[in-house]
């Protein structure tokens, strides 16, 4: 199938766990580079290959990509993007708080090592907070 995108195209696009939206800057065989504009949603914490588990080597405490990065994207998971961009940070921060919401209504060991995580990316992404 060939790539329906262009460079400058506004799209979504779904890395590692992660939404943004985004510009096409680039594109290669079945991948585009999308330039970040803002996040719909935030990265999942922990093991990708363990997903929901506590108990691993190695809990990934995992950030979102930041303010035009550039990311190699699969096509298959592009899509065209309608509406107004909001601003990164903010898109972050409802992002975030979005995740932290849907994490409060779990009890596992998972979704406690994970609102620790994000209460840490929290501090690193807003230190003028509280």
């Amino acid at each position: 199938m060939a790539l329906q995108f262009k460079p400058g195209d506004i799209v979504t696009g779904i890395y590692k766990t992660g939404k943004y939206i985004g510009e096409i800057t680039e594109q290669k065989k079945e991948r585009y580079v999308v330039k970040v504009l803002a996040v719909l949603k935030h990265p999942v914490q922990g093991d990708l290959h363990q997903p929901k588990t506590a108990d691993v080597p190695l809990f990934h405490k995992r950030k979102a990509l930041g303010l035009r990065e550039k990311t190699n994207i699969p096509d298959v998971y592009v899509k065209k993007y309608e509406g107004e961009i909001p601003d990164y940070k903010e898109s972050l921060r409802k992002a975030l708080h979005e995740q932290k919401a849907e994490l409060e209504k779990d009890d596992s060991e998972w979704a406690k090592k994970s609102m620790e995580s994000l209460r840490l990316l929290e501090e690193d992404y807003f230190p003028e907070s509280e």
